[in-house]
């Protein structure tokens, strides 16, 4: 419930991503009014302070020419949904609800959210008023879309959706979607950072891709502790960590990669076969490309290369 200060960190990871030339920004989950508010997830300021948050993100001049996936509830025809709002330019592209919601263990996701269940569909959601101001937008797609750049595709999956048998990475993935996003509030658990490592490297190796994982670090005001650890990794490696018990507000980890990986290692028969037959999602088209297209400037790139992944020993997570 510190809009302020979640304004505040959020913008700071924005510029710092920008000025490390990154040209996509991932957040945790909810990050705008904080995983943790429990039933303030059912009053109506909280969704009301959450808009008054993005307007000031919109307006601000850290967000341009840099799309970015960023958290928050949004009541849609009287539902509270768990949402993703990617933004580029000041405008919004589209708004994504959490298809399936952690309700097991420390979690009680459908005491406070619905699930979005029509897949693959979308509607029109109509933006308050502090937003129309901003953006000129009077209505925005809201559902199970992905967004196509000038040079690749970009799909959202929320934290539960990633342990799930049959996750969204994996249709969005025979679609065509080479970037995975992964916005989580994965609370600490002993050894529980070899199961995401372990669900992201086989994601990405199965199916082929890229995959952004961010997730809360901190206790969030509740009885829980999470432990951040945010990743990037492609076909099966990880080329990115962050901390996992860090004091830091904000910490950002990037990578560059190159995306014609990704279609390389999808160059299987048995994989394009069940390709050629998937169901299509819409794609919300964003006027920007992730990559430069400079190439004469070739000797500047720097691809991220596979490192190993930095496990703490029990006795340290305890600690």
């Amino acid at each position: 419930m510190d809009f302020e200060g979640n304004l505040s960190r959020i913008l700071a990871s924005i510029a710092i991503a920008k000025e490390r030339g990154a040209t996509l920004r991932v957040g945790p989950e909810l990050e705008i009014p904080g995983y943790g508010c429990l039933d303030h997830f059912l009053e109506g300021d909280t969704i009301l302070h959450s808009w008054e948050v993005l307007a000031k993100i919109l307006v601000s001049d850290e967000v341009t020419d840099i799309i970015c996936d960023i958290g928050m509830p949004v009541i849609h025809k009287n539902v509270n949904y768990n949402c993703r709002v990617i933004i580029h330019n000041k405008k919004i592209l589209l708004i994504r609800p959490k298809m399936w919601l952690a309700n097991d263990g420390n979690y009680r996701e459908m005491r406070y959210f619905t699930p979005w269940q029509k897949f693959r569909q979308c509607e029109d959601h109509y933006l308050p008023r502090i937003i129309q101001a901003v953006t000129g937008q009077t209505k925005v797609p809201l559902g199970d879309a992905v967004i196509s750049t000038l040079d690749t595709v970009i799909g959202i999956e929320l934290c539960e959706e990633l342990f799930t048998p049959s996750s969204p990475h994996i249709r969005m993935g025979l679609d065509g979607v080479e970037i995975f996003t992964n916005s989580s509030g994965s609370h600490h658990e002993l050894r529980k950072l070899f199961t995401r490592v372990d669900l992201i490297k086989e994601a990405t190796q199965k199916v082929g891709g890229v995959y952004l994982y961010a997730n809360q670090q901190g206790c969030d005001g509740d009885r829980l502790y999470y432990d951040g650890c945010a990743m990037i990794a492609i076909n099966g490696r990880i080329v990115a960590q962050g901390s996992q018990f860090s004091l830091n507000d904000v910490e950002v980890v990037t990578a560059t990669i190159d995306i014609e990986d990704v279609r390389a290692q999808r160059i299987k028969a048995s994989r394009n076969m069940q390709a050629s037959q998937s169901d299509r999602y819409t794609r919300i088209e964003a006027p920007v490309a992730l990559s430069s297209g400079k190439f004469n400037e070739i000797a500047e790139f720097n691809k991220a290369t596979p490192l190993d992944v930095r496990y703490h020993i029990p006795e340290e997570e305890i600690a």
